[in-house]
Order: C-alpha cells, then sequence, then structure tokens
C-alpha cells in the first residue's frame, strides 16, 4: 500500500511485521467517509468529539519502539478510530483496548471489528476486547489475570505517568506514552524502577481523567 512505501521511503516503517501490518490495515477504512479521500496523507485528520486519528509517521514510530509481538498482552489507551488495535491485532498480540467518548467508542470498535472479519483466520485469532471507561485506571482485573500487561500504548498526552500503568505492567514490560509535547519509552526494571528515554517535538490531544 502506498502509505506503507511512504512511511518505508521516509525511515519510519522498519520493522518487516509493521510493514505487513501497515500494508494489510487500510486507513481509509478508519476515517469518517467523508474523509476517505484525504486518508493515505502523512497528516491527523478529525474522526469526531475534537479527537483525532494520528498521522501515520507518528503512529510507525510508536508502534516501532512499542514492537508488538504475536501473543503479547497489549493494553492501549485512547482506541478512537481503532486503526492502531488493529494493526497491533495484525502483529498477533492481544489487545484490550479503553476509550473513554462514547461516540468513538462505538466508531472505533465498529471498525475494528468490520476489519477483522475480512481477514483470514491467522489474523483473526487475536483478542480484541473494547471497554468504553476512563483509560487513566488501565484495566486491573484483566492485568491481575494475564499476569501484568506486556506492554501499554496510549495516544493522548498524560502529564505524568498513570500510577495504575506503572503497576499493571509486568516486569521487563514497556509503556509508549506521550506526555506534553514528547513520547515518552518506559521499560519497567522493578517494582516502581523504570528506565525512560524522550523523544521530542509531538502534539497529541490531552489524556482526560474523570474523577
Amino acid at each position: 500500500m502506498l502509505l506503507a512505501d511512504e512511511l518505508i521511503k521516509k525511515g519510519v516503517l522498519k520493522n518487516p511485521r509493521l510493514i505487513e501490518a501497515f500494508r494489510a490495515v487500510d486507513r481509509k477504512k478508519f476515517v469518517p467517509d467523508d474523509l476517505e479521500g484525504f486518508a493515505y496523507r502523512d497528516e491527523p485528520l478529525p474522526i469526531g468529539e475534537g479527537q483525532t486519528i494520528s498521522q501515520p509517521w507518528t503512529v510507525a514510530f510508536m508502534l516501532e519502539l512499542l514492537d508488538p509481538q504475536p501473543g503479547e498482552n497489549i493494553l492501549e489507551i485512547g482506541y478512537g478510530s481503532g486503526w492502531v488495535t488493529a494493526l497491533m491485532a495484525h502483529c498477533g498480540a492481544n489487545v484490550y483496548a479503553i476509550e473513554r467518548i462514547p461516540q468513538l467508542c462505538e466508531f472505533g470498535k465498529d471498525n475494528v471489528e468490520n476489519f477483522l472479519a475480512t481477514q483470514r483466520k491467522e489474523f483473526r485469532d487475536s483478542i480484541v476486547k473494547f471497554y468504553c471507561q476512563d483509560g487513566a485506571k488501565g484495566l486491573p482485573e484483566i492485568a491481575k489475570r494475564v499476569g501484568g500487561f506486556d506492554k501499554i500504548i496510549a495516544a493522548a498526552a498524560a502529564t505524568i505517568l498513570p500510577p495504575a500503568w506503572k503497576d499493571q505492567l509486568k516486569i521487563g514490560g514497556k509503556i509508549i506514552v506521550p506526555i506534553e509535547h514528547s513520547i515518552f519509552l518506559f521499560t519497567k526494571r522493578g517494582h516502581n524502577q523504570f528506565d525512560e528515554r524522550e523523544y521530542s517535538g509531538f502534539a497529541f490531544v490531552p489524556l482526560v481523567e474523570e474523577n
């Protein structure tokens, strides 16, 4: 697909598994109907309720850091259009996706389910679950059941790393999250012990927490 080729040429998309996912998961199927003609542009697009589907370059950058693997349990905060959810599912990961805006809960869920219904069986074996609630709290019951999430990715900018995400990540796992105008990679080395790397120069919608 042309979008994947463009991202490869720009040097941001390198991982063979992610290249395959970007070729298979058509971004056009995850934008509002009136914006389908803009789906292959390397820019964010509005999806309603003040939210956007992120710029493809940024999505590729974050997923390259995340490196989703088959069988991993990944917590996704702010699934919005569902495009990133579908990309990770195509990589074979089990995705537990949270969105707090009711209209987008249905929009993204429908997009992902429609996509998965068209795929060969091996790409439908991933577990994909949707939750319409506050993402800052994570999913403690699911985290306990799976022994901690392998990875966590967020699509909205936090002011600090939510404590619930730290607790629900297994040791050795990683979190990819925007904080203010940077993307951070946190790697859990022990109980409440994290290494971090910062990549600056990004813009995201804010993470909204419920009181």
